[in-house]
């Protein structure tokens, strides 16, 4: 296996040329990045170290170079500012989209992220007739049916600096799935790519990965400063594994700071913790869990429609709160 420059995708010596397998890793296309004539995309690693080996650990410690050498210190005041919605709303309908992974959708074909609503609402032509056949409910492309064509497109998106999609890649490897070897360092690189290009969530993952060890040592300054980088701009997750963190440490006040603004942008898990803490008559009052309430409350007054409701009755994997 060897990584094509161009899509930045590992790929087996058949998807070369012998003349391209021969390149070094900054040079060498895959055939089907020279038909599709897309050219050499610099690497984050290449931009910042043109000797850097293949090693793991020297890999890492770039990476973590772009963001932990000229650290700024996060204010609480950003820190604890309520956040945006990670996703936004939904190109369909609009409306917000939820944060619950089976509340909505991302589409390889067109690098859309579509609420449960849209999916499954149904489609008419123009003589009025309901369309059965599956089909991209944003651009109408037929949906994938193999996981082969779903990589495939996966790749495209990424040729496009589509951050979802780099992200995604990152998940394959960092799982061992779809077909990709188990390489935690490989994902660490795509998520962080995908967190320049704007993507917050990757920095949740690498957050993650610090807090566990997936990959790395286990280093708990480097996760909460991931994490924060993720929670300011709306991904409930991570705020989650911060209050987590500070209840941990014992500091209960900054802990319940971050659960109420998770709950406010619909963390579920978050407000089943404040529930559980308040019925043991720890660190919380009744007005603590009214709050968290009121603001889970509130949050489902942005998310709500008919046709989410209709689709998460009609299939339990719809549901999206």
């Amino acid at each position: 296996m060897k990584v094509c420059a161009a899509c930045h995708t590992d790929l087996p010596k058949d998807s070369y040329s012998k003349k391209q397998w021969k390149l070094d890793k900054y040079q060498r296309r895959c055939k089907e990045c020279i038909t599709n004539n897309l050219e050499v995309q610099q690497s984050t690693q290449q931009n910042n170290d043109t000797n850097i080996t293949d090693n793991n650990d020297e890999i890492v410690k770039l990476l973590d170079s772009m963001y932990l050498e000229g650290v700024r210190k996060i204010s609480d005041e950003e820190l604890f500012k309520q956040s945006p919605s990670q996703y936004g709303d939904c190109p369909i309908c609009f409306i917000q989209l939820p944060s619950l992974n089976s509340g909505r959708r991302y589409y390889e074909c067109c690098g859309k992220m579509i609420c449960s609503g849209c999916i499954h609402a149904p489609v008419y032509d123009n003589q009025g007739n309901k369309v059965d056949e599956k089909k991209c409910p944003f651009c109408r492309s037929p949906q994938h049916t193999s996981n082969e064509e779903m990589v495939k497109r996966t790749k495209k998106r990424m040729q496009a600096h589509d951050p979802i999609a780099i992200f995604n890649l990152g998940v394959y490897y960092d799982r061992g799935s779809h077909g990709y070897p188990q390489n935690h360092t490989k994902a660490l690189e795509l998520w962080h790519r995908a967190a320049e290009l704007g993507y917050t969530s990757a920095y949740a993952s690498i957050g993650y990965a610090y807090d566990n060890g997936d990959g790395v040592e286990v280093d708990m300054k480097k996760a909460n400063y991931y994490y924060e980088l993720a929670a300011i701009k709306g991904v409930v997750g991570a705020r989650h594994n911060l209050g987590l963190n500070e209840a941990n440490a014992g500091n209960m006040d900054r802990a319940l700071k971050h659960f109420i603004i998770a709950i406010r942008g619909g963390y579920t898990e978050s407000l089943k913790g404040m529930k559980q803490l308040y019925s043991n008559g720890i660190a919380i009052t009744k007005d603590d869990y009214m709050k968290a309430l009121q603001s889970y409350q509130e949050y489902l007054g942005e998310i709500k429609s008919v046709q989410r409701d209709k689709a998460a009755a009609a299939d339990e994997r719809y549901r999206y709160y």
